[in-house]
């Protein structure tokens, strides 16, 4: 095999998005021969990529006159959004947000799953059940807050069916101008970002949600908070120090927006 071909085969898997492959000898020996004579050679200029994700941002112009007429400009700009279809490994079906468009709350998750993408609704399911719940045990209800996802559409696999995945750093950043955007129009006074994927996403660290949790952040501007997601606490049901986790970074956001706490709701899964 030349080297020739070996770039090219690479360079195809790269585009389809393999990032592993397994090689025989005489490949490694090809690798470490392109390798010793690109390191001789003079370090080239880097290259600017024009489309970064500020050229992005200034391209999405929402119309309309009220909040909830931008959001649905925005999510129809995104239907069709260029950065997020030539990744190829997104999904078609768009699934924006869900909730009230001038909330003083929102929360972001990662990703929609199989149930979101047939429903086209973030958060349904066991998981949206179980974040209905939270809610409701901070005196909120789901209607009455935003819900968005740091990447708007469902993260493809192979032979997929009811199976999903977390979205890759990649993927998250061609829908981060459009939850930028949202904030923008929204203009909470608390974002909660649910699981770690939405923490990466928004922060842009490599830190575990517990490392992240019980401090706020800030992001455009607004505090923000970092909790699990709701399907890890699925997946806790005997976990009551988890849900207590989870209901104090909670109670911490009811504060900062100023609702009343009853000595009940501080007393939550305590054991």
């Amino acid at each position: 095999m030349s080297t020739l071909i070996l770039l090219d085969y690479l360079k195809q898997l790269e585009k389809q998005g393999v990032q592993h492959v397994e090689i025989d000898e005489h490949a490694r020996s090809v690798l470490r021969e392109l390798y010793t004579r690109g390191s001789a050679r003079r370090p080239a200029k880097p290259h600017i990529v024009e489309t970064n994700e500020q050229s992005q941002l200034s391209s999405i112009v929402a119309q309309g006159n009220t909040a909830s007429e931008k959001i649905a400009s925005l999510a129809n700009i995104a239907k069709t959004w260029q950065p997020a279809r030539s990744l190829g490994s997104l999904r078609d079906i768009l699934v924006f947000s869900t909730g009230n468009p001038e909330a003083d709350f929102m929360l972001v998750g990662e990703a929609p799953g199989f149930q979101e993408e047939q429903k086209c609704e973030p958060f349904v399911g066991p998981a949206g059940e179980k974040l209905n719940q939270i809610l409701k045990a901070m005196g909120l209800a789901r209607e009455k807050v935003y819900i968005s996802n740091v990447c708007k559409f469902r993260p493809a696999t192979r032979n997929q069916t009811t199976n999903n995945r977390k979205p890759s750093p990649e993927e998250m950043a061609t829908s981060l101008p459009f939850v930028k955007a949202e904030i923008d129009i929204v203009k909470p006074s608390v974002i909660v970002a649910l699981g770690g994927s939405a923490a990466q996403g928004l922060l842009g660290s490599d830190k575990t949600v517990g490392q992240l949790r019980e401090s706020w952040h800030q992001f455009q501007g607004i505090p923000l908070r970092v909790t699990y997601h709701p399907s890890y606490l699925l997946r806790q049901e005997d976990g009551l120090g988890e849900k207590r986790k989870v209901w104090e970074d909670m109670l911490a956001i009811m504060e900062k927006l100023r609702l009343p706490v009853s000595e009940k709701q501080r007393s939550y899964f305590k054991k």
